[in-house]
């Protein structure tokens, strides 16, 4: 739609808009076909309908007191019409000559076409009541379409500086896209923006998959965690008593030989490497005990 065809439905709806309504507005074209009937309509008009003339806007309020005025208004009619012709009849049957007299099956006659009058009224009230029930409930789809119509024309109002400004707008950022170096995935077409979306979003929800089952192994991991920190809780324990108990037998040790033991264990290092090299060089497993003996004490050794 281009500007001056939105300017044209736009001037259309105001002009729509800012004419009034009201119930005596629209009563007047059928009033005004009787001349004597209008005159007594406009003496009889009360201040309920000034007020709606008066108003800017009709309201649901304002429109179901004018009804509920023009009811009552029509009440009081009635019971005027009715006392004034039964006064008519009365006073014509009293002082008519000869004066009316009413027989019994006269009586009968009237109320039969009284009963029958009666049940055509009682059905034309219900047409008239299932009337005005299809009326309020038009004129309150009409009022809601209106109110509707009022807060689309504001936007339509509002609507061609908002177009100027995306226009705008969107000129800018194609000067600053061809300007700048910006990612290449975002000049991308819409159909493969979107197919890049559904892809990241379907591994978005690959990931959550999969954190999710990570998250429902936690409680047993970790109840196999607490089981092996209970079985190797007692295992720690012992290593540290051990370690204990052996730097306290190398401290006792230490203590008691006072540095004796490490010029014994040099000693005896060298006698086992003497023994295995006269073992090696004399062939010492064949030779008596005698002859073995001998030999050690040769070389200043015990047996």
């Amino acid at each position: 739609m281009d500007a001056a065809k939105t300017t044209k439905v736009l001037q259309s709806l105001e002009d729509l808009q800012s004419r009034e309504i009201s119930i005596v507005k629209l009563s007047e074209p059928i009033a005004s076909s009787a001349s004597q009937d209008g005159a007594t309509h406009q003496q009889r008009t009360s201040g309920a309908s000034n007020a709606s003339l008066d108003a800017d806007a009709p309201t649901p309020a304002s429109l179901e007191a004018d009804l509920a005025h023009y009811k009552e208004l029509f009440a009081k009619l009635r019971f005027s019409y009715v006392e004034q012709v039964t006064k008519e009849k009365f006073i014509r049957a009293i002082v008519g000559d000869p004066p009316l007299i009413v027989t019994m099956q006269e009586n009968l006659d009237l109320e039969k076409e009284n009963a029958a009058a009666k049940s055509e009224l009682k059905a034309l009230k219900l047409e008239v009541s299932d009337m005005v029930a299809e009326l309020e409930t038009r004129a309150r789809e009409l009022s809601r379409r209106y109110e509707g119509v009022r807060l689309d024309t504001a936007r339509l109002r509002d609507l061609p500086g908002k177009l100027a400004e995306l226009e705008d707008r969107i000129a800018e950022l194609k000067a600053e896209r061809e300007l700048s170096d910006v990612d290449p995935n975002l000049n991308l077409p819409l159909a493969k923006t979107q197919e890049i979306v559904a892809r990241r979003t379907r591994e978005q929800q690959e990931l959550a998959r999969e954190l999710e089952a990570l998250r429902a192994k936690v409680p047993r991991k970790r109840k196999e965690a607490e089981r092996l920190q209970a079985e190797l809780q007692p295992l720690e324990t012992k290593r540290q008593n051990g370690m204990a108990a052996a730097k306290e037998a190398q401290r006792r040790k230490e203590a008691s030989l006072g540095g004796v033991a490490d010029d014994l264990e040099q000693r005896a290092r060298w006698w086992r490497a003497s023994e295995s090299v006269l073992k090696q060089t004399l062939d010492l497993e064949g030779v008596k005990p005698c002859a073995r003996r001998a030999v050690y004490e040769g070389n200043g050794l015990r047996a």
